[in-house]
């Protein structure tokens, strides 16, 4: 089976790209597709993962800054209550062709800073971001594919579905609120399945880590991937690598989120997290 691509696949270009907002639909209650474009991404370009990830570009309040904005030069002249706040999303769709970049964007309400930017998006309006990053791509050598995450994971999930190797085996495991929030999606390949579970008010990864501890695993090489909120992905990483034995390569997983931590504060963590688990889980 063929291991994860070289390790500097996951570090995001560091170009600032500056798009327009093409188009934004509310395609279920709390997700929204936002279409970028705009000559800015005349040199964007992708290397064909499907878990490809973009930071968008929020300034900090009363900031302005020197135009053309460049991230890089702003962090090195502003004080660091004035960097812009950045914010991770999944590539849904790139189309070279059209020069389109599409992102599905989770929206919660008034918190937060991309969801509202989101839910008032009007064609026109500019954003800047960075990327992309991205190294994870279904294996065209595995027996089988295993899909497991929540509303954020969806879109790479999604993504990977669409471009699954003829004639692969895949199962795809997808954690929602409820029914109005599943989307329609169209595998690549037929050996694909795709089951949708309902939180209904229970904490979230409760029905995912269930369901995969349930799910018959195939007697052939698996390539899983697992993201998601970090307490889930957790116990799924225990499952999957402890009780299924399967080999660290062979799994794609990481903590997308964190309960009661906006992304600010999980990046500041995350390193020190990870490095917990594998101690509790690999020692």
């Amino acid at each position: 089976m063929t291991g994860p691509p070289e390790r500097q696949g996951r570090r995001q270009g560091r170009r600032t790209t500056r798009a327009q907002v093409r188009s934004a639909e509310r395609i279920t209650p709390h997700m929204i597709r936002i279409v970028l474009g705009g000559p800015g991404l005349a040199d964007f370009a992708t290397r064909g993962r499907t878990d490809h990830y973009i930071k968008l570009i929020f300034p900090a309040e009363g900031a302005v800054y020197p135009e053309p904005f460049d991230l890089q030069q702003v962090r090195a002249e502003f004080p660091r209550e004035l960097w812009p706040r950045l914010r991770t999303y999944t590539v849904r769709r790139w189309d070279r062709d059209a020069r389109e970049l599409t992102i599905d964007v989770v929206h919660h309400g008034d918190e937060g800073l991309a969801g509202p930017w989101a839910a008032s998006a009007e064609p026109g309006d500019e954003i800047h971001f960075v990327g992309p990053g991205g190294d994870y791509t279904p294996s065209p050598d595995a027996g089988w594919h295993l899909f497991a995450g929540d509303e954020s994971a969806l879109p790479a999930i999604a993504a990977s579905l669409e471009n699954l190797p003829s004639g692969a085996r895949a199962h795809a495991l997808v954690e929602v609120s409820g029914p109005e929030e599943e989307q329609k999606i169209e595998p690549s390949s037929d050996g694909a399945t795709i089951t949708w579970l309902h939180r209904s008010g229970a904490p979230v990864g409760n029905a995912l880590v269930q369901a995969v501890g349930e799910l018959e695993f195939p007697d052939t090489t698996v390539h899983a991937f697992v993201h998601g909120e970090a307490g889930f992905v957790k116990e799924l990483r225990r499952l999957l690598l402890r009780e299924r034995a399967i080999p660290r390569d062979r799994v794609s997983i990481s903590g997308y989120w964190r309960i009661g931590h906006d992304e600010d504060r999980w990046q500041t963590v995350k390193r020190d997290w990870n490095r917990q688990v594998e101690q509790e889980q690999d020692g």
